[in-house]
């Protein structure tokens, strides 16, 4: 029974919410999103690893128990679903349900539980909606997408706004364990034969990217992470370059992970597959010559729901818009933000900075987001905007980029201070990020001074040229917001950007 709805101040309400279900032959998932965007946010996401797809290659069928605990899982789905009012219900079955035998019978037990119709994605549609994922998880991907389940691997070539032609291989997770009996040199032999003919998209130097989708990769790549030491625990655009991967793959090709160090991070329900995704990513990444491999947290779910959306919004930028909502949800002003969008376009351009593209589309998204921590005490805004920023499920830049974001308005608060940044965003910097984002919070240290973070005020603010001098000029209306502290704001940005700044009225 559907709870009473109302919406709510904290969401951004509209088209949602959505819910997808997902039936893989490992886990079965049910994510609630918060309506339809370019970049949708999780209301819920609960997944259980019923082993759908375990038994498969010597039975030909679903277990029985596997069957009970999937359905009963579905039961609670199906109440949570009515419960938050969703408005659309996408159901989407895999490779389990499509190859077993008694696969039919157990969706039929599905529709009659969801009261909905189940999809059941084919190979090819299986790739294809994975790159989706990708499409809408990254900006401009190009490379080879991998989703590996646990009853089939996906390979399919990514462009940036289409995926080319799909394959899918029976190399999951558990099909390939059970194949190969859990024994390891089995199962490379299985996957050097299983992709031996497979042609391998022609792509250029700087694009050999492979993106890796699903669970059990994902899991390989935290294992990465943790034993590196990697200072921000994020796993969406993590990357390593294939040379380090390939070894990292090789290394850890040991039966439960078995005396591999800091294996606990894994769950035990997945250390048994981690080490069978490490032989099929190592076999990729050497056949395709990769130059690195990413990892990706959006997939099938979220390509299903991203081909969905018109065409206008799938072209926007994910991390512009990302930014927006939170503007939107958190900043005093949001029109303010987009004013400072103008605003810092416009002094960018007086004082000659270049920027690449990829720099003027962070600077805009960390324009959205300088104000997201105003609620905060003032002593510790800039603290809370970094912790935001740099852990918020963006998606569309990478690391680096993010601790731009994070540390752009964490200056923006707490001054320009190089020691008190956090050292997690530090190691993450390139030396060009870190120099523009002091220089973009010098910036807007300036505007929150000129407009109290709120709209009306600065496109007032006139930024000219005279001579060498750049010029903020306060019309008479506004000569009185002229003052020492603003002054000596606009010294320490002149300072930054070795260029003669005044005020003038």
């Amino acid at each position: 029974m559907a709870s009473d709805y109302k919406p709510a101040r904290g969401r951004l309400n509209g088209s949602g919410p959505v819910a997808v279900v997902d039936i893989g032959s490992n886990s079965v998932r049910l994510v609630i999103y918060e309506r339809k965007a370019r970049t949708p946010t999780m209301l819920f996401n609960e997944k259980l690893l019923a082993g759908l797809g375990r038994g498969i290659a010597a039975t030909g069928r679903l277990a029985d128990e596997s069957v009970k605990l999937a359905l009963g899982e579905l039961t609670r789905f199906k109440m949570l679903i009515e419960h938050t009012n969703c408005q659309e219900t996408y159901i989407v079955a895999t490779a389990a349900a499509r190859d077993a035998e008694n696969g039919p019978e157990f969706v039929r037990e599905v529709e009659k539980i969801l009261e909905a119709p189940v999809r059941i994605l084919d190979g090819n549609e299986e790739a294809y909606y994975s790159a989706m994922g990708v499409i809408a998880g990254f900006w401009k991907p190009r490379g080879v997408v991998g989703d590996m389940g646990g009853g089939s691997l996906e390979l399919v070539e990514v462009a940036p706004n289409a995926p080319g032609h799909g394959m899918t291989f029976p190399l999951g997770g558990l099909r390939l364990t059970e194949m190969a009996g859990g024994k390891i040199s089995k199962a490379l032999k299985i996957t050097a034969e299983t992709l031996k003919d497979y042609k391998w998209p022609e792509l250029a130097a700087g694009e050999r990217t492979f993106y890796a989708v699903g669970g059990t990769w994902r899991s390989l790549g935290r294992l990465h992470l943790m034993q590196r030491g990697y200072p921000l625990h994020v796993m969406h655009n993590y990357e390593i370059g294939a040379e380090e991967a390939i070894a990292f793959c090789r290394d850890i090709q040991v039966a439960n992970l078995e005396g591999i160090d800091m294996s606990e991070v894994v769950s035990k329900q997945r250390r048994a597959l981690v080490p069978i995704g490490a032989v099929v990513m190592e076999k990729i990444l050497t056949s395709m010559k990769a130059e690195r491999v990413v990892f990706s947290a959006t997939g099938v779910r979220e390509g299903l729901l991203h081909e969905r959306l018109p065409e206008d919004i799938q072209v926007q930028d994910p991390v512009i818009e990302a930014a927006r909502e939170l503007c939107t949800l958190r900043a005093r002003s949001p029109e303010h933000a987009e004013e400072l969008i103008a605003w810092t376009d416009r002094l960018f351009e007086v004082l000659g900075i270049d920027e690449m593209e990829e720099e003027v589309r962070l600077r805009r998204a960390a324009c959205l987001l300088s104000d997201i921590g105003w609620r905060a005490h003032p002593d510790y805004r800039g603290e809370q905007s970094l912790n935001i920023i740099s852990n918020a499920s963006f998606v569309g830049l990478d690391h680096a980029s993010r601790a731009y974001l994070a540390a752009s308005v964490f200056y923006r608060h707490e001054g320009l201070r190089e020691g008190a940044l956090s050292q997690v965003i530090r190691d993450l910097f390139t030396d060009r990020l870190r120099s523009r984002a002091k220089m973009l919070g010098a910036i807007l240290r300036v505007a929150s001074l000129l407009s109290a973070s709120m709209a009306g005020m600065l496109p007032k603010v006139q930024i000219k040229t005279s001579g060498d001098e750049v010029v903020l000029a306060l019309g008479k209306s506004l000569s009185d917001l002229d003052g020492e502290r603003l002054r000596k704001r606009v010294g320490q940005l002149a300072k930054i950007v070795d260029r003669h700044i005044t005020i003038a009225i």
